[in-house]
Parts: structure tokens; C-alpha cells; sequence
């Protein structure tokens, strides 16, 4: 059973169905309990099953009542492992594993915010799976740091992207213009992308500051689209707008949503960027942007040393993209100055960097079975 709040656009609704297409392809069954969204369809195009439930709610009577209607679950599917993907469902899965005496698991996507004992208690749920899962080692550490778990409690298992999938050389150029249209932007001006939730921890606020800078530079024939999912829980979004507005920057800022076709939208942005201004792993939508071998930039944040290599820790001809300070919206745009203004040369070539960069830690089989295997060690063992 994977337990994830939806099926939208994040780290975690995305890795539930490539989890659940991992487990169909090796003979298994998965049971996927969340509120549903957009990846529905993939998720029964590799057959695993889908039963909806208000994962999401971080009400305590939810939480409780879902905890009974999974450990239900648990027994009429006959499921031998629970894997909670974040803090909510994680509380109900946690409470009916105990139920039902199967092993619990957890994934980690992000350094949680742990300003007080509320949210420290809240977020330990997460280091009660009998493994816990890291997506990077930036986040073990944090996991180890925080709740003391014991490092033979901790996995770094890293995600896997379909490198196929995200090929430059099998996208057509009908597909890019399409998006670009969809954008409203036209064939000189320079897009860049940025991803991640409209979501204030994902930085979209330094993103507007920074193009206000370039704006005052004399920049020109540039936009930023933001294609982060908005499921308007919060006002941020609202907030975000007002600073477009405050700014004048409405005429390079596109608020566009989820593309439908990923893949022509990677290949219409002149560069990537992820402005996160709280620790995560890797964010999926950034690697496949580098699979798609676009120039990245990234805040120090958002990605270790280890996904995006960049200057002074490598030499210029070693580079996989750009970073600069979290939060730092000075640094961003001038970043972007030396990115805009590099020759095409060397953004082809960082970006074909990038990609190998993807295809040898992210794209191998090595992931997938290491997940199998976790799953089939720990469902063995005894209740």
C-alpha cells in the first residue's frame, strides 16, 4: 500500500506511480490510497489499483478515521508493506500498520520546517518506518540530525527518471511551438522555466525579484513561466501576484500551470530554474530538465553538490548548471546574466553534461531494484 496525500504534480505524487509501475512490472500489487488528481490515468495504465480517500487532510478526525479505513484495507487487499510518502497519510498508515502488524515505511522529499515541538512532533512520523527512505544524502543527514534515527534505519534511495521518455532528439518542433503558444510568448523571447509548487518555500518570490533586476538592467525578450501546480491551499499564490504587481513585472511573468506535454516544454525554455529556499532532495521536474539537457540553475537548496556540479567546486569545463544562495535574488539574476549571455556553445555543452550527469545517477535500473528488494527484505520480516 502507498499512501500519498494526491496525485498531482510533486516529488511525492509522481514517485507513487513510478513505485506503483515498479511493483506492477516486477509481479506485484500495488494499492495506491490517495485524494486523486491528473496522474490518475497513469497510474491505471500500469495496473495498479486506486482507492480514494482524503489523504491530504492534516485534521486530526480525519487523520484518525482514515487510519481505520486503511487498516481495513490492509487486511481485505492483503497488503504486506505500508509506504507513507508524507506526513498526513504517514499518521494513518503508521496507526494502522500497528493495527494490523505489517511494516511501515517512509519516504523524505524535503527537509520539513521545525520551528517548534508542534511541528517536530508532527513531522516524526516520518522516522517511525521500520526503514526510512532519503531521497539524497543532505536529507539523511537532516533525518539523522533532527530524530535521531539510526543510520541503518536510513536509505538513500535517489529517483529514477525515464531517460527515454525525456530524449531531446525524439521532440518535434511542432510539439515545443505549441507550448510556446500556449505560453503566449513569441519565437525571440527567451523563456525560463521555473518549477516546483507555487508554494513560498519553493522561492517563486526571489524568481519576481530577480526579473525586476534584469527589468532594470535592460534586459529584454525574456519571460519567466511558472509551471508549478496551485491547489490555492494557502495565499501565497495571491501574494506572489500582488509582488508581480508591485514590481511591474506582469509583462515577463507567466503564471501557466502543469504543461500538458513536459517534454516540448522543457525544449522551449532557454534555461530551468529551482529557487527553493528550504532543503529537499532533488526536484523531479530539474532532473528531468537536465535529462532534457537544458541549462539549470538552482539555489543551494534545491540540489546538492552532487545532482547539479557547478563553479568554484568544479572547473567551468566539469559544469552541469548554475547555483546561487537561497534567497538571493541579486545573485539569481546576475547568474541569469551569465547564463543569458554565454555562447551557445557553452550552454549546449552544459546541458549535454546535464544529461549524462541523469542518465548515470538517476536513469539506471539500480533505483528500481534497490526499492524491490527494500520491500521484499522488510515484508519478510517478522510482524
Amino acid at each position: 500500500m502507498i499512501a500519498v496525500p494526491t496525485l498531482e504534480t510533486g516529488a511525492a505524487d509522481e514517485d507513487a506511480v513510478e513505485l506503483a509501475r515498479t511493483l506492477t512490472a516486477a509481479g506485484h500489487r500495488a494499492v495506491v490510497v490517495s485524494c486523486g488528481g491528473r496522474l490518475e490515468g497513469e497510474l491505471a495504465a500500469c495496473g495498479a489499483q486506486f482507492v480514494r480517500l482524503d489523504m491530504a487532510s492534516i485534521n486530526p478526525v480525519v487523520i484518525a478515521r482514515n487510519a481505520f479505513v486503511l487498516a481495513r484495507l490492509i487486511r481485505q487487499r492483503h497488503c504486506g508493506v505500508v509506504h507513507a510518502l508524507a506526513r498526513a497519510p504517514g499518521w494513518s498508515g503508521y496507526a494502522a500498520a500497528r493495527m494490523t502488524g505489517v511494516a511501515f515505511l517512509t519516504t523524505w522529499y524535503g527537509g520539513f520546517r521545525d520551528q517548534n515541538l508542534f511541528k517536530h512532533a508532527y513531522n516524526g512520523v516520518m522516522a517511525r518506518g521500520e526503514q526510512v527512505i532519503a531521497m539524497s544524502d543532505q536529507i539523511a543527514d537532516i533525518i539523522a540530525e533532527r530524530h535521531r534515527v539510526a543510520a541503518d534505519r536510513i536509505i538513500v534511495i535517489p529517483s529514477h527518471i525515464d531517460i527515454a521518455r525525456f530524449d531531446p532528439t525524439r521532440i518535434e518542433p511542432e510539439r515545443v511551438d505549441a507550448v510556446r503558444a500556449a505560453w503566449g510568448v513569441g519565437p525571440g523571447t527567451r523563456v525560463i522555466m521555473v518549477v516546483g509548487r507555487i508554494l513560498r518555500r519553493k522561492g517563486h518570490h526571489v524568481v519576481v525579484r530577480a526579473a525586476r533586476r534584469l527589468k532594470d538592467m535592460g534586459l529584454r525578450d525574456f519571460a519567466f513561466v511558472l509551471v508549478g501546480e496551485d491547489n490555492g491551499s494557502s495565499s501565497y499564490s495571491g501574494e506572489l501576484w500582488d509582488l508581480v504587481m508591485t514590481t511591474k513585472t506582469t509583462d515577463v511573468i507567466r503564471i501557466a500551470g502543469p504543461p500538458a506535454d513536459e517534454p516540448a516544454a522543457y525544449m522551449g525554455a532557454a534555461a530551468v530554474i529551482s529557487a527553493a529556499i528550504q532543503l529537499e532532495s532533488p526536484q523531479r521536474p530539474l532532473l528531468e530538465a537536465m535529462a532534457m539537457a537544458r541549462p539549470v540553475i538552482v539555489s543551494d537548496l534545491a540540489a546538492g553538490s552532487d545532482t547539479v556540479l557547478a563553479p568554484p567546486a568544479v572547473t567551468e569545463d566539469r559544469m552541469t548548471g548554475w547555483r546561487f544562495r537561497s534567497g538571493n535574488d541579486a545573485e539569481l539574476a546576475a547568474t541569469l546574466i551569465g547564463l543569458l549571455s554565454a555562447s551557445e556553445s557553452t550552454r549546449l555543452a552544459v546541458g549535454r553534461r546535464g544529461r549524462e550527469r541523469v542518465k548515470s545517477q538517476f536513469a539506471t535500473q539500480a533505483a528500481p531494484d534497490q526499492m524491490l528488494a527494500l520491500y521484499s527484505e522488510i515484508a519478510r520480516r517478522p510482524a
